[in-house]
């Protein structure tokens, strides 16, 4: 018996990223049977022949249930599959949102998918935030980001939709070891879930907690478009809340970057983002240049505005005068 916390479903309108595979057709039946309302959304890649039978699958089952299936063919990638594939779903899932005001995007990443992400990470080198990646609840700028099958392994989730006899297709290209989660699901982690998934799934649970733990070194007090101004509690949590915060951005560190920040107060990262340490204040913004009045830059100086943070609330227009935080 698989159950799903629905206390971030209920009332809202969700939009369930599907694929007509095990996970996402798992989390589909899942939720009509938790009566949750929701639409679902598919991408078709146009890589496979199978795929065209999948996005059909997915609007006669949408059309059964009285649901809205969205439905996109992504462009050809020539180069980077995963990443150009990943950027382009949510920018179309995203752009859902906007236009039909969804609350929640709802995703049926499962325990397997999270031990790959952390086997990955973990042969680059990572902290204990990237090591985790995938959260139940992630609040993005527009929407939440929900993922309520963390818990659960791939096998448990196929056995569910075989007891039930529920449709789902099997996607050929996942066992293609050219892609690198591929290589880890085939190599280690499905070996290690078979064996040790009781230990392994308790461990996420404590990493977790851990990680809550070491983010409450540091607080958001300002955030408007993409001004950050993060109040420290622990020096040493410079890193990890600059780390976080550009993820929010949709920029991800390098390890070689998240060293850079650790032992400079004031630098720009990829030519993109202004990170200033100001006393126990952390300042993080787009990095930009510009002509700003002399009136405007003392005004930034008596308030003790980082020099790199300056152009860019100048031209957004925010008062210097609002970003003024006395503890």
């Amino acid at each position: 018996m698989l159950n799903i916390d629905t206390k971030n479903l209920q009332n809202k309108k969700n939009l369930l990223a599907f694929s007509a595979g095990i996970d996402s057709s798992s989390l589909f039946f899942l939720l009509l049977e938790n009566n949750i309302k929701f639409d679902i959304a598919i991408v078709d890649y146009n890589i496979r022949e199978q795929s065209k039978k999948e996005v059909a699958h997915a609007k006669a089952l949408a059309k059964k249930h009285k649901l809205f299936c969205h439905s996109i063919q992504a462009p050809t990638f020539t180069s980077h599959f995963e990443k150009q594939a990943r950027d382009f779903r949510y920018e179309f899932f995203e752009s859902l949102v906007t236009i039909e005001g969804y609350d929640n995007i709802l995703t049926a990443h499962q325990l397997n998918d999270q031990l790959e992400w952390l086997l990955m990470r973990l042969s680059k080198g990572a902290g204990i935030s990237e090591l985790l990646g995938l959260e139940p609840i992630s609040q993005r700028e527009n929407y939440t980001l929900v993922r309520p099958l963390l818990s659960y392994s791939k096998e448990e989730l196929l056995t569910y939709l075989q007891t039930h006899d529920y449709p789902y297709f099997v996607d050929e290209s996942n066992s293609d070891e050219k892609y690198e989660r591929n290589k880890f699901r085939k190599q280690f982690s499905d070996a290690l879930l078979a064996e040790y998934k009781e230990g392994i799934s308790r461990s996420f649970d404590y990493l977790r907690r851990d990680k809550e733990a070491l983010e409450n070194a540091f607080e958001i007090l300002y955030a408007t478009k993409e001004l950050y101004i993060i109040k420290l509690h622990n020096i040493h949590a410079k890193t990890k809340a600059a780390d976080l915060t550009l993820k929010k951005l949709g920029y991800l560190l390098s390890a070689l970057q998240r060293k850079e920040i650790e032992k400079e107060s004031s630098l720009v990262i990829g030519g993109e983002w202004a990170i200033e340490l100001q006393d126990d204040l952390l300042y993080v913004c787009p990095y930009i240049t510009a002509d700003m009045p002399k009136k405007f830059k003392e005004i930034c100086r008596i308030n003790k505005i980082p020099t790199k943070i300056r152009p860019y609330i100048f031209q957004e227009n925010i008062d210097p005068k609002f970003l003024i935080f006395n503890f």
